[in-house]
């Protein structure tokens, strides 16, 4: 799969594109019949929410689980990042974000570079991501928020928050995000299951909490250029991931027929 002249320039310009119902409903039942099993498992990997016993991030999904494994390897999604990002990559981080129902909680104003270049010394903001829905998203429903062509300037100063949710961040202060929003404005990217969001990795962006009754289960891949390889390792391998082969692409069917995948 190859994006066209006009998707790759309007990525390039607002630092974000959106692919509505990039996988069938059929390719979206065969991944989220994995979730419950997943999140049932007492495992480092799953980042429970500060309050409750509910799941908020499964990390590294793809190196236990054949579903998430071929999905890492859909061309759907690793075509058009190569593409995108000028050369091949691998994965730097794979994670199921679940966002349940009435507890899912907050994502806060951040850029996902940042964190990668403070905690992970990545070299430079070669890498970005891709986020398949797994439910429909909605306004209700805790929708990711972006500040479009906030990716043009650069990195920006954040404060490393421990306290606010279960998971650390690098975070953007309040008066920096009212002068992005002024300039850039805002925008919540929605659709139905299957659908596909790409974006850039110094794209400022967050996500409110889940009040509503519906669950917004979103799979991430952040994928990095193989030449922009990390050179810290101060979190666990199954955060920040030290595998840097480049990603060989499976066959389009692979989600439905997985013994191709294996």
């Amino acid at each position: 799969m190859r994006l066209t002249s006009d998707q790759v320039a309007r990525f390039e310009e607002e630092g974000y594109l959106f692919l509505p119902e990039m996988f069938t409903a059929e390719e979206v039942a065969v991944m989220r019949g994995e979730v419950p099993r997943i999140f049932a498992q007492r495992r480092p990997e799953n980042v429970r929410e500060r309050t409750g016993d509910v799941v908020r991030t499964a990390f590294a999904t793809h190196t236990y689980d054949p579903t998430f494994a071929a999905l890492a390897r859909h061309p759907r999604m690793v075509e058009p990042v190569i593409q995108l990002l000028g050369g091949p990559a691998y994965i730097h981080q794979f994670k199921i974000n679940a966002k349940a129902a009435f507890d899912g909680d907050q994502w806060q104003w951040h850029q996902d570079y940042g964190t990668w270049k403070n905690d992970d010394d990545m070299p430079g903001p070669n890498a970005m991501n891709v986020a398949v829905f797994l439910d429909d998203v909605t306004e209700f429903n805790g929708a990711l928020m972006f500040i479009p062509r906030s990716h043009k300037l650069g990195v920006l100063e954040a404060g490393h928050d421990l306290e606010t949710t279960s998971y650390p961040l690098w975070t953007i202060d309040k008066d920096t995000i009212r002068r992005l929003v002024a300039e850039g404005g805002l925008v919540a990217p929605k659709g139905k299951a299957g659908s596909v969001l790409m974006f850039h990795g110094n794209l400022v962006h967050a996500s409110p909490g889940n009040l509503s009754p519906f669950d917004r289960t979103i799979v991430y891949v952040s994928l990095n250029r193989v030449d922009n390889a990390i050179r810290r390792f101060q979190r666990p391998e199954w955060i920040a991931h030290r595998d840097f082969r480049p990603i060989e692409p499976l066959p389009d069917d692979c989600l439905l027929h997985l013994g191709k995948a294996a």
